[in-house]
Protein backbone atom coordinates (compact mmCIF):
# COMPACT_ATOMS: atom_id res chain seq x y z
CA UNK A 1 0.00 0.00 0.00
CA UNK A 2 2.83 2.37 0.91
CA UNK A 3 4.53 1.68 -2.40
CA UNK A 4 1.32 2.32 -4.35
CA UNK A 5 0.86 5.66 -2.58
CA UNK A 6 4.47 6.60 -3.30
CA UNK A 7 4.03 5.77 -6.99
CA UNK A 8 0.78 7.73 -7.11
CA UNK A 9 2.42 10.75 -5.47
CA UNK A 10 5.32 10.55 -7.93
CA UNK A 11 2.90 10.41 -10.89
CA UNK A 12 0.96 13.44 -9.63
CA UNK A 13 4.19 15.38 -9.06
CA UNK A 14 5.47 14.54 -12.56
CA UNK A 15 2.17 15.63 -14.13
CA UNK A 16 2.39 18.94 -12.29
CA UNK A 17 5.99 19.58 -13.36
CA UNK A 18 5.67 18.80 -17.09
CA UNK A 19 3.70 21.99 -17.95
CA UNK A 20 6.14 24.03 -15.85
CA UNK A 21 9.06 22.61 -17.84
CA UNK A 22 7.53 23.87 -21.09
CA UNK A 23 6.85 27.29 -19.57
CA UNK A 24 10.45 27.56 -18.34
CA UNK A 25 12.31 26.90 -21.55
CA UNK A 26 10.86 23.70 -22.92
CA UNK A 27 10.47 24.90 -26.52
CA UNK A 28 12.98 25.35 -29.34
CA UNK A 29 12.76 25.29 -33.13
CA UNK A 30 12.97 21.50 -32.82
CA UNK A 31 9.60 21.51 -31.00
CA UNK A 32 7.99 22.05 -34.41
CA UNK A 33 8.95 19.15 -36.64
CA UNK A 34 6.82 17.22 -39.06
CA UNK A 35 3.54 17.74 -40.85
CA UNK A 36 0.64 19.77 -39.49
CA UNK A 37 -2.83 20.01 -40.96
CA UNK A 38 -4.21 23.52 -40.63
CA UNK A 39 -7.23 25.69 -41.13
CA UNK A 40 -7.08 29.43 -41.33
CA UNK A 41 -10.01 31.85 -41.15
CA UNK A 42 -10.23 35.61 -41.39
CA UNK A 43 -10.39 38.64 -43.64
CA UNK A 44 -7.96 40.30 -46.03
CA UNK A 45 -7.86 43.50 -48.05
CA UNK A 46 -7.76 42.49 -51.74
CA UNK A 47 -4.42 42.56 -53.54
CA UNK A 48 -2.35 42.46 -50.33
CA UNK A 49 -3.31 46.10 -49.82
CA UNK A 50 -3.55 47.77 -46.43
CA UNK A 51 -6.44 49.89 -47.72
CA UNK A 52 -9.91 48.92 -48.76
CA UNK A 53 -12.70 46.80 -47.44
CA UNK A 54 -11.55 43.42 -46.11
CA UNK A 55 -13.16 40.31 -47.64
CA UNK A 56 -13.49 36.74 -46.27
CA UNK A 57 -10.35 34.61 -46.43
CA UNK A 58 -10.25 30.87 -45.66
CA UNK A 59 -7.39 28.41 -46.12
CA UNK A 60 -6.82 24.68 -45.49
CA UNK A 61 -3.58 22.81 -46.06
CA UNK A 62 -0.48 21.11 -44.73
CA UNK A 63 2.49 22.84 -43.12
CA UNK A 64 5.83 21.02 -42.90
CA UNK A 65 8.38 22.18 -40.32
CA UNK A 66 11.92 20.77 -40.40
CA UNK A 67 12.77 21.33 -36.73
CA UNK A 68 15.57 23.76 -37.70
CA UNK A 69 13.53 26.87 -38.51
CA UNK A 70 12.41 26.21 -42.10
CA UNK A 71 8.78 25.79 -43.09
CA UNK A 72 6.83 25.02 -46.25
CA UNK A 73 3.11 24.91 -46.90
CA UNK A 74 0.77 23.58 -49.56
CA UNK A 75 -2.81 24.75 -49.42
CA UNK A 76 -6.08 25.76 -51.03
CA UNK A 77 -7.39 29.26 -50.31
CA UNK A 78 -10.73 30.94 -50.86
CA UNK A 79 -10.74 34.74 -50.99
CA UNK A 80 -14.15 36.38 -51.20
CA UNK A 81 -15.59 33.24 -52.80
CA UNK A 82 -12.82 32.63 -55.36
CA UNK A 83 -10.84 29.42 -54.81
CA UNK A 84 -7.08 29.15 -55.38
CA UNK A 85 -5.92 25.51 -55.41
CA UNK A 86 -2.39 24.06 -55.46
CA UNK A 87 -0.82 27.03 -53.65
CA UNK A 88 2.65 26.64 -52.08
CA UNK A 89 5.00 28.79 -50.04
CA UNK A 90 8.16 28.57 -47.96
CA UNK A 91 9.76 30.57 -45.20
CA UNK A 92 11.23 30.46 -41.74
CA UNK A 93 10.05 30.23 -38.17
CA UNK A 94 11.52 31.01 -34.77
CA UNK A 95 10.44 29.41 -31.49
CA UNK A 96 11.10 31.08 -28.14
CA UNK A 97 11.79 29.20 -24.89
CA UNK A 98 8.30 30.17 -23.60
CA UNK A 99 6.72 28.31 -26.56
CA UNK A 100 5.74 31.47 -28.45
CA UNK A 101 7.23 32.28 -31.82
CA UNK A 102 6.80 33.69 -35.30
CA UNK A 103 6.60 32.57 -38.93
CA UNK A 104 7.54 34.55 -42.02
CA UNK A 105 6.88 33.43 -45.58
CA UNK A 106 9.46 34.64 -48.09
CA UNK A 107 8.78 32.53 -51.17
CA UNK A 108 5.81 31.32 -53.16
CA UNK A 109 2.15 32.28 -53.09
CA UNK A 110 2.17 33.38 -49.42
CA UNK A 111 5.33 35.51 -49.65
CA UNK A 112 5.06 38.51 -47.35
CA UNK A 113 2.71 36.90 -44.81
CA UNK A 114 3.81 36.85 -41.17
CA UNK A 115 2.31 35.25 -38.07
CA UNK A 116 2.85 35.13 -34.32
CA UNK A 117 2.21 31.75 -32.73
CA UNK A 118 1.95 29.78 -29.50
CA UNK A 119 2.83 26.08 -29.31
CA UNK A 120 0.70 23.70 -27.26
CA UNK A 121 1.20 20.16 -26.02
CA UNK A 122 4.91 19.93 -26.81
CA UNK A 123 4.32 20.66 -30.49
CA UNK A 124 1.10 18.73 -31.03
CA UNK A 125 -0.93 21.88 -31.80
CA UNK A 126 -0.19 25.51 -32.70
CA UNK A 127 -2.39 28.59 -32.60
CA UNK A 128 -1.31 31.54 -34.74
CA UNK A 129 -2.51 35.01 -35.71
CA UNK A 130 -1.64 37.05 -38.77
CA UNK A 131 0.59 40.06 -38.16
CA UNK A 132 0.48 41.12 -41.81
CA UNK A 133 -0.93 44.59 -42.47
CA UNK A 134 -4.29 44.37 -44.27
CA UNK A 135 -5.24 40.96 -42.86
CA UNK A 136 -7.13 39.65 -39.86
CA UNK A 137 -6.83 35.87 -39.49
CA UNK A 138 -6.28 33.08 -36.99
CA UNK A 139 -4.77 29.66 -37.67
CA UNK A 140 -5.07 26.31 -35.91
CA UNK A 141 -2.42 23.70 -36.77
CA UNK A 142 -2.59 20.08 -35.57
CA UNK A 143 0.19 17.54 -35.91
CA UNK A 144 -0.64 14.75 -38.34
Amino acid sequence: MKRILSMLLLAVLAAALVPAAYAQGGCTNATLKGNYGFNFNGFVAPGKSTKGHEVPWDVVGVLTADGAGNVSISYTAAVNGTAYAAQTASGTYTVNPDCTGSQSYTGGDAAGLTFNMVILGGGEEVFAISTTAGSTATVDLKKQ
